[in-house]
């Protein structure tokens, strides 16, 4: 009587199918682990990247021309002429130096500085899928108010 043995002629068709799943569904599952870290990481980058440009936005709106101020002249800031921003840009890109960040600076109206910041973040996993960067927007907004820094002699 032939002996029948778990390989050979008289194994079953489906042999070894189990290890094929479970080859495709391990690497599904690093993909799936991919993207919700470097998700995760994108998230913290646009974060940061909001407080580097809230940051740049309050060190423009420090650039006051006082002169003007007292004058009574509203509170502009220095270089918020349409012809030339390039004061309130270097203020900006000065504070981002630190973070190798430049800024795109606009003015809203008299009194309010906008700050916007694009980068990008580097992937850790997803390079496998050949994504290697996504994109990061960062915006941030000051707004000049008057405020009293000592007391009036009355």
């Amino acid at each position: 009587m032939p002996r029948r043995s778990g390989r050979g002629r008289g194994a079953a068709p489906d042999a070894g199918a189990v290890s094929t799943f479970v080859a495709i569904c391990a690497a599904g599952l690093v993909v799936v682990i991919g993207i919700v870290l470097d998700c995760g990481g994108r998230l913290r980058e646009i974060e940061n990247t909001d407080a580097r440009a809230q940051e740049a936005a309050r060190v423009v709106g420090q650039q006051l021309d006082q002169a003007a101020v007292l004058r009574g002249d509203g509170y502009p800031v220095i270089g918020a002429r349409e012809h030339d921003l390039d004061v309130a840009t270097r203020a900006a890109d000065a504070y981002l130096d630190q973070y190798h960040l430049s800024a795109d600076v606009t003015f809203k109206d008299d009194h309010t500085v906008q700050v916007s910041i694009d980068t990008t973040y580097r992937t850790a996993l997803l390079g496998a899928i050949n994504v290697n960067t996504l994109p990061v927007h960062g915006q941030g907004t000051a707004t000049l108010v008057h405020g009293v820094t000592e007391a009036e002699n009355g």
